[in-house]
C-alpha cells in the first residue's frame, strides 16, 4: 500500500480523465448501479442511477449485459436470493444466518455487510432507547472487532474485491483506525473505481489539501467527481465550482446531483442569492427531492423568509416526515419563529433517526445557546466535531459558548480552529480580535480586525472595533482614519444606515477635527451628529462651541493636516495598510 500512497503530488491533483465517450460512461454507471443494488448498497446505487439518468438513453443493442455468473455464484444462488429478500426487509441477522459458508464474492459481501448492519442497528436502537440525545458515542457496535479480524485475513490473502475492500475500510474507520482506513479506501478505489461509496468515505477522512496531494488515486473520470466533492468539503469553493462547471460542459448538465452540489458550494461561500436561485431551480426539476433541503432551509432562515420556509416545511412533511432533513427544516422553521424549545425537539428527533447527522448537532447547539443552556450547547457542538472535524460552525459555536462563560483562553482556541477552516471569513477574524482584546493582546487584536476588513467585512464592524482600540491606546490619528473609512464603506454600500456606530464615528470625528482646529470639518461632522438621537445634544453643543470660537476670531488650523492615510506606526505591527482618500462629507446624506 505504501506505493499506492507515495504517488506524490502529481497523482494528487493532476487530471487526464476522459469524458469523450459518454456512452461508455453510461454503460459503466448502469452496470455499477446494478452491482451495488445486488449487494444492498442503496446509496451508491442511487448515485450511479441519478448520474446515468442525466445522460442520453442507450439503444437496446448497447445496453450492458448482466454480470456473468461463476460456478460459486450458481452454488450460492438459492441462499443469496433468500438472504437478499430478508436483507431488504432489514432482517439482517436472519440474512447472515442463511449466508453462512457461502464462497462467492457477492454472497460473502452480503454476509459480512448483514452482520455489520445488524450491529449498527442494535447500536442505534440502544442509543435511542436508553440515552438522551446528548450522551451518544458511549454505545459501540459489538460486531466490528470480529468483522475486522475476518476481513483482515481475507485482505492479506488478497481475496477481497472492490466492494469487500470498501466494507473493510468502513469497519476500520468505525474502529477509529483512520490511517489504515485511508489506505484501504484508496485500494478499493483502484480495484473498483466506479463505486462512489469508497470515494465518499475517503472524502470524510481527508482533512486538508496537503493530505489530498499525497494520495495516489486512480486516473479515472470518477476522480473528477471526487475532487469536486472534496474541494467543496475543504472550503476550496472556487476550485470546486470550476470542476463542476467542467463536468457540466462534459455532458452532465442535467445531473441533479451536480446542480445540488453547486448550490451547496454557493451556500458555503455565503453567496445566498445565487444559492437560493439554484435551489429553486432544483426544486422545479426534482420536486420530491429531500436531500440538501436542510441546506436550502438554512438559506431561507438566514434571509428570514418565513412564508417560503413554512411552505418548504409543510411540503417535506407531506413527502416524508420521518426523514432527517425534514426534521431539520421544521426545526429551522420553529427557530425562525423564536420557538427554540420546539426547534430543539425537532433537531433531537433528527438525531434519533440518524445520530451521525452533522447538521442537526450543530443546529441543536445553536438552539441551546438561544435557550442559555450552555452545557447542553457545548455537548452538541462537541458531537458535531466528532462527526466531522471540518465543521467550522461547531468550532465557532464552541467559541461563542465559552465567550458567554467568560473563558477567553478556551474561546481563543476554538475561534482559531474555526478561522483555520475559514481563513477568509471576517466573522471568525472579528471574534478572534475580540478574544485577543479581552486577553489584553492588543497588537494581535489590531491585526485580526484589519485582516477582517481586508478580506471583506460581512458585518461592517471590524473598522469600528479597530478604531475603538486606537482610541483606547490614544492613537487618535489612526482612530479617526478608521472611522473615516468606516463611514465611506457604510455609505458606499447604498444601504439604509441602521448602524448604531455611524453616530459614534461622526461624534469621534467631530471631536477630533475640533481638537485639530479644523472648524469646517468639525462642524460638518457635528451637523451629521444632529441626525442621530444618541449624539444630537453633543452635536449641537459642539456646533455652538465652534460658532463661539469663530466669533472670537479663531482661524482654522492649516498646519495640522487631517489624517488621509494610515500612518507608519500601524504597518510597524505588520498590519497591511492602504491609502484612504479624504472624506467628502457633502456627498454623505443619511
Amino acid at each position: 500500500l505504501a506505493r499506492r500512497r507515495a504517488g506524490g503530488m502529481a497523482a494528487g491533483l493532476g487530471s487526464s480523465s476522459d469524458f469523450s465517450d459518454l456512452r461508455e460512461i453510461k454503460k459503466q454507471l448502469l452496470s455499477v448501479a446494478e452491482r451495488s443494488r445486488e449487494r444492498g448498497l442503496q446509496h451508491s446505487g442511487k448515485w450511479a442511477s441519478e448520474l446515468a439518468f442525466a445522460l442520453d438513453p442507450l439503444p437496446l443493442s448497447e445496453l450492458p449485459p448482466p454480470p456473468a455468473l461463476t460456478e460459486e455464484d450458481a452454488r450460492d444462488l438459492d441462499a443469496y436470493t433468500l438472504a437478499k429478500s430478508y436483507f431488504d426487509l432489514k432482517e439482517y441477522d436472519r440474512a447472515a444466518y442463511f449466508l453462512r459458508g457461502c464462497k462467492s464474492q457477492k454472497a460473502y459481501f452480503l454476509y459480512m455487510y448483514s452482520r455489520y448492519l445488524s450491529g449498527e442497528k442494535k447500536k442505534d436502537d440502544e442509543t435511542v432507547d436508553s440515552l438522551g440525545p446528548l450522551e451518544k458515542g458511549q454505545v459501540k457496535n459489538e460486531a466490528l472487532r470480529e468483522l475486522r479480524v475476518e476481513l483482515s485475513k481475507k485482505h492479506k490473502a488478497r481475496e477481497l474485491d472492490g466492494f469487500g475492500l470498501y466494507l473493510y475500510g468502513v469497519v476500520l474507520r468505525k474502529l477509529d483506525l483512520v490511517k489504515e482506513a485511508i489506505d484501504v479506501f484508496v485500494e478499493a478505489a483502484h480495484v473498483l473505481p466506479l463505486h462512489w461509496g469508497a470515494w465518499l468515505e475517503l472524502c470524510n477522512l481527508i482533512t486538508d489539501k496537503e493530505m489530498l496531494k499525497f494520495l495516489s488515486l486512480p486516473d479515472t473520470w470518477m476522480k473528477e467527481f471526487f475532487l469536486a466533492h472534496i474541494y467543496t468539503e475543504l472550503q476550496l469553493i472556487e476550485e470546486a465550482l470550476q470542476k463542476y462547471q467542467s463536468l457540466i460542459d462534459a455532458g452532465f448538465s442535467k445531473s441533479t446531483y451536480i446542480i445540488s452540489q453547486i448550490a451547496v458550494a454557493y451556500h458555503n461561500i455565503r453567496d445566498i442569492d445565487k444559492a437560493l436561485s439554484i435551489f429553486n431551480e432544483l426544486r422545479k426539476q426534482d420536486p420530491y427531492r429531500i436531500e440538501n433541503m436542510d441546506t436550502f432551509s438554512n438559506l431561507l432562515y438566514v434571509r428570514s423568509m418565513k412564508p417560503e420556509l413554512s411552505y418548504l416545511a409543510h411540503n417535506l412533511c407531506e413527502i416524508d416526515k420521518y426523514r432527517v432533513e425534514t426534521c431539520c427544516v421544521i426545526g429551522n422553521y420553529y427557530s425562525l419563529r423564536s420557538q427554540h424549545e420546539k426547534a430543539a425537539l425537532y433537531f433531537q428527533r433528527a438525531l434519533k433517526l440518524n445520530p451521525r447527522y452533522l447538521g442537526a448537532w450543530t443546529l441543536m447547539g445553536h438552539e441551546y445557546m438561544e435557550m442559555k443552556n450552555t452545557s447542553a450547547a457545548i455537548q452538541a457542538y462537541r458531537h458535531a466535531i466528532e462527526v466531522n472535524k471540518r465543521d467550522y460552525r461547531a468550532w465557532y459555536g464552541l467559541g461563542q459558548t465559552y465567550e458567554i462563560l467568560k473563558m477567553p483562553f478556551y474561546c481563543l482556541y476554538y475561534y482559531r480552529r474555526a478561522h483555520q477552516l475559514r481563513p477568509n471569513d471576517s466573522r471568525m477574524l472579528v471574534a478572534l480580535g475580540e478574544c485577543y482584546e479581552k486577553l489584553n493582546q492588543l497588537v494581535e487584536a489590531k491585526k485580526c480586525y484589519w485582516r477582517a476588513y481586508a478580506v471583506g467585512d460581512v458585518e461592517k464592524m471590524a473598522l469600528v472595533k479597530l478604531a475603538k482600540l486606537h482610541e483606547q491606546l490614544n492613537e487618535s490619528e489612526q482612530a479617526a482614519q478608521c472611522y473615516i473609512k468606516y463611514i465611506q464603506d457604510i455609505y458606499s454600500c447604498g444601504e439604509i444606515v441602521e448602524h448604531l456606530e455611524v453616530s459614534t464615528a461622526f461624534r469621534y470625528l467631530a471631536q477630533y477635527y475640533f481638537k485639530c482646529k479644523l472648524w469646517d470639518e468639525a462642524s460638518a461632522c457635528a451637523q451629521k451628529c444632529c441626525a442621530f438621537n444618541d449624539t444630537r445634544e453633543e452635536g449641537k453643543a459642539l456646533l455652538r462651541q465652534i460658532l463661539q470660537l469663530r466669533n472670537q476670531g479663531e482661524t482654522s488650523s492649516t498646519d495640522i493636516a487631517a489624517p488621509f492615510f494610515l500612518p507608519a506606526s500601524l504597518s510597524a505591527n505588520n498590519t497591511p495598510t492602504r491609502r484612504v482618500s479624504p472624506l467628502n462629507l457633502s456627498s454623505v446624506t443619511p
